[in-house]
């Protein structure tokens, strides 16, 4: 076994592998962008090394620095993690140059699977189900679409490198397939570097199960069972579950055997997963990731083995630790993925400090894998997962309880999670029955992304209680200007105006002996921490959880999450003037095509500006017709949140 292992990622997958790596007495070695000098990755490592700038081309990206860091370090391994550098077969060959062990596959394997065409010729020489479909060579815009009418619609166009839904788009009939097609050709371009594409049959209403499998350098070859991976949005997994709720054991055991054939088939080595599109037909080979994957938490939690110590192990030469034979099934797990992302704005990415970021303890059927904590920087250049929230239970329904439970006991302040629609799929009849199909989270929109609605009394009450128990214990620079409830000659009384988007709400809160009379509510609170408050609401009990931070009230009760601001009445500014008359950015981000100039005439919705932050684009349009006035960004450029882009003129202006 190698003694020293540079860990090659960042965040939550960075701290899991050195997590194993220390448990088997084996040096860490970190690696940093200027942005995450202080991160907890870099914490919970031996050593810790700079690598370059913060954007990710920069420095997770960089092969030579990474390579020349290991080096330096004398680390004698190199983990990739996920995403970043993972499925690269140069990383992996620069690797072996520099007579560094890669912990991965062989850079052969990466490339057979990381086309995507490739792979499913391959596939079909080993006899593994695929859908219909054209993967071949030739790219004219007419003879694909002759393909795609031969396939019959509708039908899926992919990026041939593609991943994570980017360069795919479902069409429906052959008038949409032209704009589809050069739609996914531009953004598999400015993903991958890479516009072919292939084309097939799209299944109206798929599951996505993968097969974890694990190979060595002994001939041994096995899987780990299954992962159900159907609750996504946008192609992007949301909950991942082990086992597929409903499979059988003879459907369990056709899967897990395709599985295998596929990485025998590429001569693998290490951990893959190979996905699969399954309905009542049957399943069909998706595409194979060469690398370990976000969901590996529920394989271990049913299995008990740490897939992280067996790639350590098959990279160091050993045989695969257990046989097929050895490995059972025990209950269920399923994973929750804690996004900083705003689902009530089209899951635009939120960017800030964590003012607060609370999960509950670990154990007892509890993981959380995580990167950050509070006082955290969530950055537009990186990914939007804040932590992975595991739970493990003798059934599906025992272990859909604990998460519950376990996301109730989270809360998050500073930034937008999408703790609450997490607990609203969870919760709802569809997904508690088992076996959903992709595209149940679009088609259930209304219901999981219904507006929260006017907030009842009772959340008013623990909102102002949690203003109080704020302004309690906040120091004050001038006693004059303490919010400690302390008043001369008078009964303490005002009025909390909470905003939350255009409403506000009006709360009159008046001393009532110990207690308080907010609006009609009598009512107290007991802090039992920093966070939680023990609340009395006309003499019912409840905990909850509460925070203030400048002038944003968070609430979390009862599986919900409150926002409100509570501006100052001392240093309140004036209100923002309508933005009708430009354009703005919604989120910090990097401007990467501006397609307008001063003079030109916009048609309302007509895209002018693209901006790109955390692996998502956003297409800026004109609000109604107009005129450009000005154009005050350009591409490459990096703009912050409110940032005005574009100003307009009069559409009658020439």
């Amino acid at each position: 076994m190698f003694r020293s292992l540079l860990i090659a990622n960042r965040g939550e997958i960075a701290c899991r592998i050195a997590r194993t790596a220390h448990r088997m007495g084996i040096e860490t070695i970190a690696v940093f962008s200027e942005a995450d000098a202080n991160a907890l990755h870099v914490q919970s490592a031996d050593r810790a090394y700079p690598i370059g700038p913060t954007p990710a081309r920069d420095s997770y990206l960089n092969i030579a620095r990474i390579i020349d860091t290991a080096k330096r370090a004398g680390a004698e391994a190199i983990h990739p993690g996920y995403g970043f550098l993972s499925e690269n077969p140069a990383f992996a060959e620069a690797c072996a140059q520099a007579g560094i062990i890669f912990v991965g596959p062989p850079a052969v394997a990466m490339r057979a699977m990381g086309s995507k065409a490739a792979a499913k010729a391959l596939m079909a020489q080993s006899d593994v189900p695929l859908l219909p479909g054209y993967h071949g060579d030739r790219q004219e815009a007419d003879f694909l679409a002759d393909q795609a009418a031969r396939i019959g619609f509708p039908v899926v166009i992919k990026a041939v490198s593609g991943g994570g839904g980017r360069g795919m788009r479902v069409v429906t009939a052959a008038t949409a397939f032209s704009a589809a097609l050069e739609s996914a050709r531009q953004e598999a371009a400015s993903a991958f570097g890479d516009d072919r594409v292939l084309i097939e049959r799209y299944l109206q209403r798929p599951r996505h199960i993968e097969v974890q499998v694990f190979a060595d350098t002994h001939g041994n070859a096995l899987h780990l069972f299954e992962r159900d991976c159907s609750a996504q949005r946008r192609h992007q997994k949301v909950i991942e579950e082990a086992p597929a709720p409903g499979l059988s054991d003879a459907q369990r055991a056709r899967m897990g055997a395709a599985a295998v054939a596929a990485a025998k088939a590429v001569g693998y080595v290490g951990a893959g997963t190979v996905e699969f599109v399954a309905d009542d037909d049957g399943f069909y080979f998706l595409e194979m990731n060469t690398r370990l994957q976000v969901e590996h938490p529920v394989t271990e939690m049913i299995t008990g083995f740490d897939l992280v110590e067996w790639q350590l192990l098959v990279a160091a030469g050993e045989p695969l630790p257990a046989a097929q034979s050895d490995i059972f099934i025990s209950g269920h797990a399923i994973e929750a993925r804690l996004y900083a992302e705003d689902p009530s704005r089209d899951f635009a990415p939120s960017i800030g400090t964590l003012a607060l970021f609370q999960t509950p303890p670990q154990g007892n059927g509890v993981r959380v894998d995580t990167g950050f904590r509070t006082g955290d920087t969530v950055s537009v250049h990186y990914d939007a997962m804040l932590a992975k929230l595991i739970c493990h239970g003798p059934t599906r329904e025992a272990a859909l309880r604990r998460l519950r439970l376990t996301m109730a006991d989270t809360i998050v302040a500073g930034v937008t999670v999408n703790l609450d629609l997490l607990d609203r799929i969870i919760a709802h009849p569809a997904f508690a029955a088992g076996g959903i199909d992709t595209g149940f989270i679009a088609r259930e929109g209304d219901t999981l992304l219904a507006a929260q609605g006017k907030p009842p009394p009772d959340v008013l009450a623990m909102a102002a209680l949690t203003v109080l128990a704020a302004e309690q214990t906040a120091p004050a620079a001038d006693p004059w200007d303490a919010r400690d409830q302390w008043w001369v000659n008078m009964t303490p009384a005002r009025v909390m105006d909470f905003h939350d988007g255009d409403a506000v709400y009006p709360v009159q809160v008046v001393r009532d002996g110990p207690a308080w009379r907010i609006g009609t509510i009598l009512a107290h609170a007991e802090p039992l921490d920093p966070v939680r408050l023990r609340v009395c609401l006309d003499g019912d009990w409840r905990t909850v959880s509460g925070v203030m931070h400048q002038h944003i009230v968070t609430l979390r009760d009862g599986g919900m999450t409150w926002r409100f601001t509570l501006p100052d009445p001392l240093h309140a500014g004036d209100e923002e003037e309508d933005a009708g008359d430009r354009l703005v950015a919604p989120i910090p981000g990097m401007v990467t095509q501006v397609l307008a100039a001063p003079g030109d005439a916009a048609t309302r919705g007509q895209v002018l500006v693209v901006l790109e932050a955390m692996k998502t684009v956003f297409r800026l349009a004109a609000p109604a017709d107009t005129i450009i006035a000005t154009i005050a960004c350009a591409a490459g450029e990096m703009v912050q949140e409110g940032q005005v882009l574009v100003t307009f003129g009069d559409a009658d202006q020439g």
